[in-house]
């Protein structure tokens, strides 16, 4: 199951990558990546989304992801953190 994860995480972030200016006509202009990022900075957001994808299906497939969302248990009432 996690390795389907990492491939459909890498192909989405390959195909966010690849076609960003798409991605960013389908967005819009997204006012708080232009007012933080600067002139351009859709485009910055499109490309770190992608990143991002691809980050987040890598960390699940290895099991990082769920070590890291544990410490934040303690916060939502589940527990001990580990």
């Amino acid at each position: 199951m996690k390795i389907i994860v990492l491939i459909i995480g890498t192909l989405c972030s390959y195909l966010v990558l690849r076609y960003r200016a798409i991605v960013r006509e389908m967005l819009g202009e997204v006012a708080l990546a232009e007012r933080f990022l600067g002139i351009g900075g859709t485009s910055t957001f499109v490309v770190f989304l992608g990143i991002g994808i691809f980050i987040l299906s890598l960390m699940y497939a290895l099991g990082t992801l769920q070590s890291f969302l544990g410490v934040f248990a303690v916060f939502f009432g589940k527990g001990q953190a580990v």
